[in-house]
Order: structure tokens, then sequence, then C-alpha cells
């Protein structure tokens, strides 16, 4: 599990990463590697929103540690 929660950690880290820069700068890394909506862009997308997903029960993991 504790892997499967680093991999989830580095997807949120690139999605932030790249929501920053496209706030900041109208700049898509993800667009501007892979392409514009291709399958590979589109599964990165994905990845990160089902990481982001499953980074929400770190919360609830939180609140059991207490």
């Amino acid at each position: 599990m504790k892997t499967l929660d680093y991999i989830a950690l580095i997807l949120v880290a690139i999605g932030a990463i790249n929501w920053g820069l496209i706030g900041f700068f109208s700049f898509d890394l993800i667009r501007v590697i892979f392409g514009d909506m291709t399958m590979v862009s589109r599964i990165i997308y994905a990845l990160v929103g089902i990481a982001g997903l499953y980074s929400l029960s770190f919360f609830g993991r939180l609140r059991d540690d207490e």
C-alpha cells in the first residue's frame, strides 16, 4: 500500500505542477510533451485525476493515526 501511496503522491505533484504552469503562464506541459489530447496525454490526465481522488483517502488515514 505504501508504494501505491508514493505513486499517487508523485502523480498528484505532476498534476499540481502542470496546473500551476497553466495558471501562471498558460503553459500546459503535458500537452507540449505528449500532444494535444493524444491517447497518451489523456491517459496521463486520467491517472493524475485518479491519483487525486485516491489521495483523498489520506485524510481518513491521518485521522485514524491520531
